[in-house]
């Protein structure tokens, strides 16, 4: 640069391909005051040797569309920038080894389906065809996807780059970033060594240095740096006289993955036993070099891949890279305003960055400028961690995730790395019940409940599982009798002070309850989009609590935090704090009556009535609410105390046919209401008007809430989707999410959660249809493990159509 720059609205930290594309999105958008730091080359740590491999398939639907829209944006940039980005398109073949490996494709295929891909299988003399080195003995299917290539890694981080300074933005190199300080207003100072940058708002993109640059702004970012080794062979004859280019080809059981590499052949792969690179920290000399190879640790990986593809064990090798990239905790991106910092927003742990890169810019922009991303980003929004997320964590999923990168995790799997982390009180007791254990946001919760602990465990699996007749029975006792489940896993978000109200008012698209009172509201963005569906409850005067989405609590405090307004109001995120115990079932008012002196008939507590109580001998806050759909109680309590209650709870309920449930319980039953939840059926992609929970917005409350002017604008001309609850005919195999809905043969819609209603008897779908189409009894299909099933619109909630049973 010939002038310093003292001031920008955004200073991007960090020049590899990601720090590139937030620059050139930034200014893309408009703003144009935007610089990047660099502290030395673009393209030093990871940019440089990557493989440059891109591809659509990913497990999240949304990240696969900005995957999509990554790989078509290298034609834009390098127009704009008359820079080569090295676009190679010869599409992209996925082999299936084994009968679960070919389940897992015909899901991928059905996702490309509602997201407008021509993903599709072709035989295996097909795949020979695009890719001559494979033995097509060695495989039961092939999937094949148009887009997938690879690019010039150097060249698409500089075609970036130039972009983006033609649009206005700056770029400084060799720049090293040695502080990062907030001012009282919220924004930074950027100090290097040139000198101090005034910066309204810092983006971390520092890729192999995300985690000292954020040590820069006190905070520890859990992600990992992680050995990985690819091979260039030598010239291949098969693939010199080819005539075209050979397909990019994933062998999953083989755990390769190729590209053609000039006349040879590039391959990589992800060893089981993986190597953390630099824990301690990346040094701040590294920069364009690699690290040793080691190919004894990955000898058995290349061995299955040079059977699967003998030419490439009669090839020479040319040269081995053995190069750190960075992992996040689930293999996803970290993105998004870090919550508890004004105007500090990270866009790393991005080890995919070439296919993802160009959607991760895009989405930190949108986000920047606009206040929100067009797509909902959950899969890689930063608050999905919490302070559980040390950098042991991330060190400890990560390598978990590597060595995984290739093997099937299936929907009904929990990964065991870093476990367990946190407990309630209650977890040695349930483990000895046999409870089998999920986790979120760190805390361990239970799934289910073994009638042995030798029968505890769960297998993996696509279709129907081992848990299903013992949740059944859960199921059971809930709607014949009580059952009791934790609830430590809700969020509960405290809210004091004169201004509490108004600022509640603002945020919440629902009236706010009197005193002693609950009531249910969706929270929106601007643009009318759900970022919250809600419990709140009126505590005292000035004194609220909100329940909500213990995986979405950090997002949610971010949120609250963003509003807070300068005085009159306290917040604060105490899930921690309040552990707890729900009982539900016609038996439970009888069972609470047992626990406490205070008179729990109807009307002195009805339904959607908050309480202090003394129960069990425990102080606790009791809300007359149930997410099973019957008559039920939450009862909260400091973790203390938790053990003690739960004692009672058994104690009292031992001749009323007292069971325990876990989370598996609990969707079925809540399925059997036609109710969604947070992050599946609702989340920011949908509207309330869509999510059907429009009739908790009050339009006439007399405050200009977050939203309403979208929401209203919405009402006038009807949602143009709807959330429905379809029942389907299965046999040993129920949805899970993302299936592709049919109508009249076109794929019009798409499944957001489901299973099976154990006390209905019927596999049960919840989804996204167009609105014109929501109508009862209408006939659709859904795409199940590649077979088209039959599925019938549900007006009405298969259990209590009227809610008679939970208000009674």
């Amino acid at each position: 640069m010939n002038t310093p720059v003292t001031h920008a609205r955004v200073v991007v930290i960090g020049g590899g391909v990601v720090g590139c594309s937030v620059l050139y999105h930034l200014a893309k958008m408009g703003w144009t005051d935007v610089l990047l730091i660099e502290r030395s080359e673009l393209t030093s740590g990871s940019s440089w040797h990557a493989a440059g491999v891109i591809h659509t398939i990913n497990s999240d639907p949304n990240i696969a569309r900005l995957q999509d829209y990554t790989i078509k944006l290298y034609q834009e940039i390098e127009t704009l920038s008359e820079h080569s980005c090295g676009i190679h398109r010869p599409g992209g073949i996925y082999l299936a080894a084994t009968p679960e490996r070919l389940d897992y494709l015909k899901q991928e295929r059905a996702k490309a389906r509602y997201m407008g891909l021509d993903t599709e299988f072709i035989s295996l003399d097909e795949a020979k065809k695009l890719n001559p080195l494979i033995d097509p003995k060695k495989y039961l299917g092939a999937l094949f996807e148009p887009v997938d290539g690879h690019v010039d890694p150097a060249g698409v981080t500089h075609a970036y780059a130039k972009a983006a300074r033609k649009l206005g933005a700056k770029v400084t190199l060799r720049t090293p970033v040695i502080a990062t300080r907030p001012r009282p207003d919220g924004t930074w100072d950027v100090v290097t060594e040139a000198g101090i940058i005034h910066a309204e708002r810092v983006v971390n993109a520092a890729g192999l240095w995300a985690r000292e640059v954020g040590h820069l702004a006190g905070i520890d970012l859990p992600v990992q740096p992680m050995e990985h080794h690819y091979l260039i062979t030598e010239t291949i004859p098969e693939v010199r006289d080819f005539g075209k280019e050979v397909a990019v080809t994933v062998d999953y059981e083989g755990n390769a993955y190729t590209r053609q590499e000039h006349q040879g052949i590039l391959l990589g792969t992800y060893e089981p036993h993986c190597v953390p690179w630099s824990v301690a920290g990346t040094p701040a000399d590294f920069g364009h070099e690699l690290l040793p190879p080691d190919l004894e640790r990955v000898g058995d990986r290349l061995q299955l891949a040079f059977e699967r593809m003998p030419a490439l064990g009669r090839a020479g090798i040319k040269n081995v890279v053995n190069g750190p990239f960075t992992f996040g905790p689930d293999g996803n991106p970290l993105i998004g305003p870090v919550p508890g910092l004004r105007n500090y927003w990270v866009a790393v742990g991005v080890m995919a960055g070439f296919c993802q890169g160009g959607g991760v810019g895009r989405c930190l922009a949108e986000w920047i400028v606009e206040g929100e991303p067009g797509i909902d980003v959950w899969g890689m929004d930063v608050a999905r961690f919490g302070d559980y997320a040390t950098h042991d964590y991330g060190t400890l999923k990560s390598s978990e995730n590597y060595s995984r990168r290739f093997i099937i995790t299936y929907p009904n799997e929990e990964l065991p790395a870093c476990r367990p982390l946190k407990t309630t009180a209650l977890y040695d007791r349930f483990k000895a019940r046999g409870a089998v254990f999920g986790v979120s946001h760190g805390l361990e919760h239970a799934l289910w409940f073994a009638p042995s602990l030798d029968e505890a465990r769960e297998e993996p699996t696509f279709r129907r599982s081992n848990a299903f007749p013992h949740v059944a029975a859960e199921c059971r006792a809930v709607r014949n009798a009580v059952g009791v489940g934790e609830i430590a896993n809700y969020a509960k978000h405290e809210f004091k002070g004169p201004g509490a109200a108004a600022m509640l008012d603002r945020l919440l698209a629902n009236r706010l309850p009197r005193p002693g009172r609950l009531a249910l509201t969706p929270m929106l963005t601007a643009r009318g989009k759900l970022y919250g569906d809600l419990t709140v409850a009126c505590l005292a005067a000035n004194h609220f609590m909100i329940f909500g989405s213990s995986a979405a609590q950090n997002m949610h405090r971010r949120w609250f935090e963003q509003h807070l307004p300068p005085e009159g109001a306290a917040y604060r995120n105490v899930t921690d704090a309040l552990h707890g115990l729900a009982i539900a079932g016609p038996r439970s008012r009888d069972l609470l009556a047992r626990l406490t002196r205070a008179d729990v008939s109807t009307p002195a507590f009805k339904f959607l009535d908050i309480r202090s109580l003394v129960v069990g001998g425990v102080p606790a806050l009791v809300a007359r609410i149930s997410f099973t759909g019957e008559l039920g109680y939450e009862i909260y309590c400091a973790p203390q105390y938790q053990l003690a209650l739960y004692d009672a709870i058994e104690r009292h309920g031992a001749d009323l046919g007292l069971a325990p449930y876990g989370g598996r319980a609990l969707m079925s039953l809540r399925l059997e209401k036609n109710w969604g939840v947070w992050t599946l059926d609702y989340r920011p992609d949908f509207t309330a008007a869509e999510a059907g929970l429009n009739s908790f917005i009050r339009f006439d409350k007399g405050v200009d809430f977050i939203g309403r002017t979208a929401a209203l604008a919405e009402r006038a001309r009807g949602p143009d989707r709807r959330l429905v609850t379809l029942t389907v005919g299965v046999n040993d195999v129920d949805v899970n999410r993302d299936e592709p809905i049919f109508h009249g043969g076109k794929c019009i819609g798409y499944v957001t959660s489901g299973g099976f209603g154990h006390t209905v008897g019927a596999s049960i779908a919840l989804g996204y249809v167009p609105a014109a189409l929501a109508k009862p009894g209408e006939s659709f299909e859904i795409e199940i493990l590649g077979e088209r099933r039959p599925a019938r619109l549900q007006a009405a909630p298969l259990h209590d159509p009227n809610g008679g049973r939970m208000r009674g």
